[in-house]
């Protein structure tokens, strides 16, 4: 039997990618067995050598939009830290002087917020405008936020104390911004890739195989993701402007860069494939799920099957057709395995907050200390084609299948590791001098004596983490969610690091020496035993994985043929098109 493995977006070359991905099933059943673009029989399946398919320019204009966020996202971030911690005048860049526990509570904030207004971005697109209008509606709002936060930083501003105010306000209005495009920029990347099923392809070398859908999607978000954090490199640039120039100088520049990010909006708009808004779609889930919770929990009591069958006639109006409480189901297991994703996101937190204020306590030796926290994005830059090229491939020769379930649990227990060494460095600080337990509190404020290339470390365990738990989320959340309801999906999987934030809110008032030591290895302790706990409930949904991403595949089918076989002219018409015909003309 042939070694069933991933070639992936970037191995492919552009002459092998020769797109079948669109022929419709009737072309291909025509064909002789194992021709390019027919179904491939179960047996077929486990002969051929499995390969992602490529990604329409449509989806890489979505990604240059999600890495342009991100470099706002980021590049605000990474001097957030010191902005608020620090006063003006010091060793260390600083402007609103409130401390590290307050800093951190106010970071973990920041994150809250970007991380709950995917809610509203998610039910503005799924009922109202669709996904492209929410995301430039939305992207306009998070720019003028982003000139609320230039203009209260420039030192006149600081100087008067209207700092403290216009951040506020700014991070608020950002959020709401960031929240529109973040729910609705992830399913649409996905979406832009419009084949759902298995078929053959020949490559130039002779090769045949077989283009694999879940593979497809996979390698769609492990580029997704490389893209953001290609994005996130910009907190590398902010930070030297927040030390040599000022902090206005840090947030002007994604600010500038933000315009890329609505360019390419606008010049993509015609390349992009959207589902239109469905009106009450979210009202008739949360209406399906209270007849289930009103029947004892039983989600079959809302088909309407069930309810016309009842003596005496339906008891709950069911509007819908009776699949959808078969996508529901999916949705809602995707729903319990994000409930484990909270105590995740407060590992994650923690590079944003507390491992700043640790560089600061150690020698920098003249760079700046929110500089290392960069090495967690460049790890998963240089980690991403490893992992979709050789590490996946080799597992699946080796007859492991390294599936969803087991990427979540193994990045939870990177996470652990990374809180553990965290606990190992910071019980080294304090136990170097010159102030040992209370960095730059006496003498002249000088750090101990540690070098602060040792954190490296913890970043690119922590982006290991990444690449297993917060790549495989987003993918679970699209290849479960309803076709009509991908951003809300994709939404509550956002809200899950909203969760995180709130609980590194609460758990804020550890973040003062010398009690650090002790915050990390509690967190190192829950996040191994919510990892384990996750394995054991969740192992057994490894099995039924392709079975439930199949019934998915299915419905979308219906729902994209219906978005491409109608397209929009440049003249604004409409005109009737086959999708390879599409294709052939992207290619």
């Amino acid at each position: 039997m042939a070694a069933v493995e991933n070639t992936t977006w970037a191995e492919n070359s552009a002459e092998e990618q020769k797109d079948f991905s669109q022929m419709d099933v009737s072309e291909s059943m025509s064909k002789e067995s194992g021709q390019d673009g027919e179904v491939p029989t179960d047996d077929e399946l486990m002969m051929y050598r499995h390969i992602a398919d490529n990604m329409p320019l449509s989806g890489y204009l979505v990604a240059v939009v999600e890495m342009t966020e991100r470099f706002a996202y980021y590049g605000l971030s990474a001097p957030f830290q010191n902005y608020m911690q620090n006063p003006v005048g010091g060793l260390i860049p600083g402007a609103l002087g409130l401390g590290q526990s307050t800093a951190t509570a106010l970071q973990y904030f920041w994150s809250f917020w970007c991380y709950v207004t995917p809610l509203i971005g998610a039910i503005v697109a799924d009922q109202y405008l669709g996904r492209y209008n929410t995301i430039m509606v939305f992207a306009l709002i998070y720019m003028f936020g982003l000139l609320i936060l230039v203009c209260t930083s420039i030192p006149a501003s600081i100087a008067s104390g209207h700092a403290y105010g216009g951040f506020i306000a700014s991070i608020i209005v950002i959020g709401i911004g960031s929240g529109g495009i973040k729910s609705n920029v992830s399913p649409l990347i996905a979406e832009q890739y419009r084949s759902k099923g298995f078929f053959f392809r020949t490559l130039k070398s002779g090769e045949k195989v077989i283009v694999s859908p879940d593979m497809t999607i996979q390698s769609i978000y492990m580029m997704f993701y490389w893209c953001i954090n290609l994005g996130s490199l910009s907190g590398i640039a902010t930070v030297y402007m927040e030390k040599y120039i000022g902090f206005w100088s840090a947030f002007l520049l994604p600010f500038c860069m933000f315009f890329v990010g609505i360019g390419t909006l606008i010049v993509g708009r015609k390349y992009y494939v959207t589902t239109p808004p469905n009106g009450s779609v979210i009202l008739q889930a949360f209406q399906a799920w209270w007849i289930a919770l009103r029947s004892g929990g039983n989600l079959e009591a809302a088909r309407p099957s069930y309810q016309n069958a009842l003596p005496g006639g339906p008891k709950h109006k069911t509007n819908w057709p009776e699949n959808y409480i078969d996508e529901l189901r999916r949705s809602l297991v995707a729903c319990k395995v994000f409930l484990a994703y909270p105590i995740f996101w407060v590992c994650y937190g923690q590079m944003t907050s507390n491992f700043v204020s640790m560089a600061a306590d150690m020698n920098t030796h003249g760079i700046p200390n929110d500089i290392i926290l960069n090495a967690g994005p460049i790890t998963i830059i240089i980690f991403i084609p490893i992992m979709d090229r050789i590490i996946y491939p080799g597992l699946r020769r080796m007859g492991i299948k390294f599936l969803p379930i087991t990427r979540i649990a193994c990045g939870f227990f990177f996470a652990a590791a990374a809180m553990g060494y965290a606990a190992g460095i910071q019980h080294l600080i304090y136990n170097t001098g010159p102030c040992f337990d209370h960095p730059r509190k006496c003498g002249d404020g000088r750090p101990n004596n540690v070098h602060v290339a040792i954190q490296t470390p913890v970043y690119a365990i922590i982006g290991i983490a990444e690449i297993c738990a917060s790549i495989t989320g987003l993918e679970y959340a699209y290849t479960k969610a309803p076709s009509n309801m991908k951003s809300f999906i994709m939404a509550l999987f956002l809200l899950t690091n909203a969760a995180g934030s709130a609980l590194g809110i609460a758990i804020s008032p550890t973040s003062v020496d010398p009690k650090l030591v002790w915050s990390y290895v509690g967190l190192c302790g829950a996040t191994l035993a919510a990892g384990t706990i996750f394995w054991f409930c969740f192992r057994g949904l490894n099995d039924t994985e392709e079975e439930m991403n199949k019934a998915g595949r299915e419905k979308h089918v219906e729902v994209v043929q219906k978005v491409t076989d109608v397209r929009p002219m440049s003249s604004g018409g409409l005109s009737r098109r086959s999708r390879h015909d599409d294709d052939v003309e992207k290619e």
